[in-house]
């Protein structure tokens, strides 16, 4: 069970973006659907009107919806999960999710997020990837999560998938905060990248590399007129360089390599 949600937790659209990724490279047909009245207050995430190729009306109320996708060429199948964070019963609704995931016989639940971030945007994202517990952390041989704070909805469902004894880990892509107006299709293709090596398997990337490029260039071109800003980012890469060093010659090019090696085989 891959999840995102927006708000809070979705710095860039780096998130949502991701499960709608997953979507369009792969079949997915809606198997759930979170009733928004117990969860949402609609004074904070109003329903939106619109209108169909006859002119009539629609009204779409904000909720969180799940979708299966089926995976033949993979060990197993994907459920998504993706809407808007909910604005209150957050108990009752990761009991929901969580009920959900038990009927379905979830065996994983990773939960995507996006940060603002202090890194510069013309260099590679690193993805934190961290567990909800130590034997999983072990197993997995990713780090144990450590944050301590306020937290989202993602955190809540990871809590909760820890107790009914489902295995969770956590995936979050920095976000420049200073290039947080507009999505982040670099941000997005980063977490599809930790996604893939965290399950093994092969994503299809079709655009997003070449909008993650257009991306880096347009926040470039921004950059570039504003000299406070463009002294800024050069202190940030300075320091993301002197302290990446290691793993750019290291750990990295490992997990390209392995990357590389899922892609033939598939091939």
């Amino acid at each position: 069970m891959v999840i995102a949600f927006g708000g809070w937790n979705d710095a860039g659209e780096c998130a949502t973006d991701a499960i709608t990724h997953l979507m369009h490279i792969w079949p997915s047909s809606l198997i759930a659907e979170v009733d928004s009245e117990d969860y949402y207050d609609y004074q904070v995430n109003r329903p939106m009107v619109s209108l169909d190729e006859t002119s009539h009306r629609i009204l779409t109320w904000p909720t969180t919806k799940i979708f299966a996708i089926p995976t033949p060429h993979l060990p197993f199948d994907l459920v998504v999960v993706e809407g808007i964070e909910p604005s209150m019963r957050w108990k009752s609704f990761s009991h929901e999710i969580m009920d959900l995931a038990d009927d379905l016989d979830v065996a994983l639940v990773v939960t995507l997020g996006g940060l603002l971030a202090d890194t510069p945007h013309s260099r590679p994202i690193d993805i934190s990837i961290t567990g909800a517990n130590q034997e999983i952390s072990n197993r997995l041989n990713i780090e144990l999560s450590r944050y301590e704070g306020p937290t989202g909805i993602i955190g809540v469902l990871q809590s909760g998938a820890m107790r009914r004894g489902i295995d969770a880990i956590s995936l979050w892509a920095p976000v420049p905060h200073y290039a947080s107006a507009s999505p982040s299709p670099k941000a997005t293709l980063a977490l599809l990248g930790a996604l893939e090596d965290s399950l093994s398997i092969t994503i299809p990337s079709g655009d997003l590399p070449e909008e993650a490029t257009n991306w880096q260039n347009s926040v470039d071109e921004l950059v570039s007129e504003d000299s406070e800003i463009s002294d800024y980012v050069k202190q940030l890469e300075a320091s993301k360089d002197e302290t990446q060093l290691p793993q750019a010659t290291g750990e990295a090019i490992a997990k390209e390599f392995e990357r590389y090696l899922r892609r033939q085989e598939e091939k």
